[in-house]
């Protein structure tokens, strides 16, 4: 009996941790089929990253309602940081990096600074830092490739990196029909904007739609987007969220 009791209790355990993802969350519009993506691959990170309960809202960095709260479909369960720099290009960056630190690739992970300073984490993780006044790496301290060590890595990137120099590092996609999760729609500028495509479906006649996230500014968590309450986009229908109109061919690119 004890051990009947251990496990209904462990089975009902299970069932108040189960977490959503993009998987799970949301409905694929009839005649529908999820794009396959590759084991282990960038796209299979994106569509496991967990989301919090349904009907959280989108918040800024210091707690506030953001304002893009409007086209909340999902919040993704991704620390936002105590201060304003994760923003659009900022989270971007933050998914490759946890991508390629969760693979322990550790010599991949790497993002230009607009100035064109290659800033990569081998050598924040080998205590280098970077002075501001030469622009070079300073040997500071002893190696630490811990995780709290390469989210500080990380919000060095976010301070002197953005849209600019994101988008000279991403490959431009000729095609839009090649499109695929983990690809980006960016246009650099100041301000620029970005978003990330989270996952892809398809239909027999090869017409795909789109989950997408963002941050925005000031910095906020990360959020799946929805329109008047759909969550796929198209390259077809225009849209009414801001910066709607980088949602096409023209500005996709891939890391």
């Amino acid at each position: 009996m004890k051990g009947l009791v251990l496990t209904v209790s462990l089975l009902l355990l299970g069932n108040f941790t189960k977490v959503d993802t993009v998987l799970t969350r949301f409905t694929l519009p009839a005649g529908y089929t999820r794009q396959t993506v590759a084991s282990g691959s960038f796209a299979e990170y994106l569509q496991s990253l967990p989301l919090k309960p349904i009907g959280t809202p989108t918040k800024t960095y210091n707690g506030e309602i953001a304002e893009t709260n409007i086209f909340t479909a999902a919040v993704v369960d991704l620390s936002v940081g105590k201060v304003d720099l994760q923003q659009c290009a900022d989270v971007v960056m933050r998914l490759r990096g946890e991508y390629l630190y969760s693979k322990k690739q550790y010599n991949d992970i790497a993002f230009h600074f607009e100035s064109g300073f290659n800033c990569d984490y081998i050598h924040y993780a080998d205590g280098y830092r970077y002075n501001t006044k030469s622009g070079k790496w300073v040997l500071k301290g002893k190696k630490d490739d811990g995780y709290d060590n390469f989210l500080r890595y990380m919000n060095l990137v976010f301070s002197y990196a953005g849209t600019l120099s994101l988008q000279k590092e991403l490959k431009p996609i000729k095609n839009s029909a090649d499109l695929k999760a983990g690809d980006v729609f960016i246009h650099g500028g100041s301000p620029g904007h970005c978003f990330i495509v989270m996952d892809v479906i398809v239909n027999k006649q090869n017409q795909k739609q789109f989950l997408l996230a963002q941050s925005y500014m000031p910095a906020q968590n990360l959020q799946v987007l929805q329109y008047n309450g759909n969550p796929w986009f198209t390259f077809e229908k225009k849209t009414g969220i801001w910066y709607g109109e980088l949602i096409d061919q023209a500005y996709l690119c891939r890391f």
